[in-house]
C-alpha cells in the first residue's frame, strides 16, 4: 500500500470502553492535558483554538484555530485544524474514528488536506505525523488516569 502524502493515518489500541476514550477526546479539560489548552465544546459549528508552542521550522505560530465539523457520540469526532501563518495557510481536518475492539478501543487518527507540492506542507506533515504518534500515547495516558479516577470514586 502506498502512503497518502495527503494524509497523516494513524491507530492506537487502548484497553478501554469507548465511552472513556470518548471522554477523554471531547472533555476540555482532559483534552489539554494530551493535546493543547483549548476552549472546545462538543457541538457542531463551534470554533475553538488550540493554543501550544510555536514551531518556526514549519511558521507555526502556535495556535490552530478549529471548528467542531461533524460528531458521533462514542464514534466520530472530526474537526477543521487551520493555521492561517503567511507561508504555511494549512487548512486540513482532523477526525478521530473509535471502534470496539475487544474489551477496548480502536482509536484511528486521519489528519488529511496537506497539500504535497507545498514545502511548508510537507515538512509540516513530516513533523506531525511523528508529533500524533507521541500525542497519542499522551492520550493513552490520560485515559489510563482518568479511569483509574473513575474507579477511585466509584468505591
Amino acid at each position: 500500500m502506498t502512503e497518502n502524502p495527503r494524509t497523516i493515518n494513524l491507530d492506537q489500541f487502548l484497553p478501554h470502553p469507548p465511552h472513556r476514550v470518548w471522554r477523554v477526546l471531547t472533555d476540555p479539560e482532559l483534552l489539554a492535558r494530551w493535546l493543547m489548552p483549548n476552549d472546545f465544546a462538543l457541538e457542531v459549528g463551534r470554533r475553538f483554538t488550540f493554543r501550544g508552542e510555536a514551531i518556526p521550522a514549519v511558521r507555526f505560530g502556535g495556535t490552530v484555530h478549529c471548528e467542531v465539523l461533524a460528531y458521533e457520540v462514542e464514534r466520530m469526532l472530526r474537526i477543521s485544524w487551520d493555521d492561517p501563518g503567511d507561508d504555511n495557510r494549512l487548512r486540513s481536518t482532523v477526525t478521530w474514528r473509535l471502534e470496539p475492539e475487544g474489551r477496548g478501543t480502536r482509536l484511528f487518527l486521519a489528519h488529511d488536506g496537506f497539500d504535497e507540492h507545498n514545502p511548508v506542507h510537507r515538512l509540516s506533515r513530516r513533523i506531525l505525523g511523528g508529533g500524533w504518534v507521541g500525542v497519542l500515547r499522551k492520550l493513552g495516558a490520560v485515559v489510563d488516569q482518568a479511569a483509574g479516577g473513575e474507579h477511585r470514586n466509584m468505591r
